[in-house]
């Protein structure tokens, strides 16, 4: 139906779906309306889609994938209605339903464990298929999280004999030796993230029993010196604030039948002004090497509630405007600098 540019695209919602896809008091109709400026009517288990065509078809596409999603026992989440409008107005070519085919393991409590974005799959696929992978991105992209769900699966496959989580004790604003407590106790809080997500994919009892054995092992950096890590899955967290010194002797620790993921985000530095980052120079002198992968999630990739997206994007925004402004004040004073010289070659000249 077309009438006065307006156009009418009809689809069938079945009722048991309806509520996962329009979401709480109709929170995702109402959005998915908003995005593509169109008017969604609803009758006996009959969705009609009235606007624009280019704009009604994207509407339709959205409640397909959201559909398709909630037909595989999915609980639809703001997230979810997101990024599949994210998906469309890209243009890219693939579906929700396509990302959350891969079903990395399954939580403590019999939850599934998928990756959410695109990016998210291509990140899961390249640990499967690669020996080192460098994930980097901003909070909320589930880069710990989803290494960390790979790694439990390949311990329970028995394709690793154990699991070492890692991450560089650095002091952000705090001297360890003021904290109550002996090495273990002074470093702990800093690996508290890997502790939660271990708890809450394998369970706090099978987590302890691993630990008791040696199979898992959480330590600060400093413990991976000397050490020769064979049949290991190996997770490197927090790498931007690695010494470049650091990294070097992280990456030269692994032995045969290792898989390493180092995950890190460059923007959250807790070095000193002055200090190089591990990460961003290994990512310079490893980006010919073919069996290291890198993947870089952005804000689209951002998987917590929908406020971090938007505040990570407004960081964003403020960083790049920060930055223009720095070299723009950097090449004032550059031009003031060769103006005056100029000035003192004249004056010499003349004398």
């Amino acid at each position: 139906m077309q009438q006065m540019g307006l156009n009418e695209i009809t689809m069938e919602l079945p009722a048991g779906h309806m509520t996962n896809v329009f979401g709480q008091f109709d929170a995702y109709l109402k959005k998915i309306e908003r995005a593509f400026q169109v008017t969604v009517i609803c009758r006996e288990g009959q969705v009609k889609i009235l606007g624009d065509a280019k704009k009604a078809a994207g509407a339709q596409s959205v409640f397909a994938q959201l559909l398709e999603l909630s037909g595989k026992g999915n609980e639809i989440t703001e997230q979810n209605v997101d990024y599949a409008i994210a998906l469309v107005f890209s243009e890219e070519e693939v579906t929700l339903a396509q990302i959350d085919e891969s079903c990395i393991g399954y939580t403590a409590n019999g939850k599934p464990i998928h990756p959410k974005t695109l990016g998210q799959k291509q990140y899961v696929d390249a640990i499967q298929s690669r020996m080192i992978v460098f994930g980097t991105g901003p909070a909320g992209t589930g880069k710990t999280y989803l290494a960390m769900a790979m790694a439990i699966t390949a311990f329970k496959k028995e394709e690793v004999e154990r699991i070492i989580l890692t991450r560089p004790a650095i002091e952000a604003g705090e001297k360890l030796g003021f904290l109550p407590g002996d090495l273990q106790s002074k470093v702990d809080p800093y690996l508290r993230p890997l502790y939660d997500a271990l708890h809450q994919i394998m369970g706090a009892d099978a987590f302890q029993r691993n630990m008791e054995k040696g199979l898992i092992e959480v330590a600060p950096l400093a413990y991976m010196r000397g050490r020769t890590l064979d049949h290991s899955f190996i997770i490197l967290d927090e790498a931007q604030n690695t010494t470049p010194a650091q990294m070097k002797m992280f990456l030269t620790r692994i032995g045969f039948g290792s898989k390493v993921v180092v995950t890190g985000d460059a923007t959250q530095k807790d070095l000193p002004p002055d200090a190089k980052s591990g990460m961003d120079v290994a990512l310079k002198v490893l980006e010919s090497i073919d069996e290291i992968a890198v993947c870089e999630l952005t804000s689209k990739d951002v998987v917590r509630h929908p406020l971090v997206q938007k505040i990570v994007n407004a960081y964003e925004v403020y960083e790049k405007k920060q930055l223009k402004q720095e070299k723009r004040l950097e090449y004032v004073k550059q031009a003031a600098g060769r103006q005056r010289g100029g000035q003192a070659g004249y004056r010499r000249q003349n004398r």
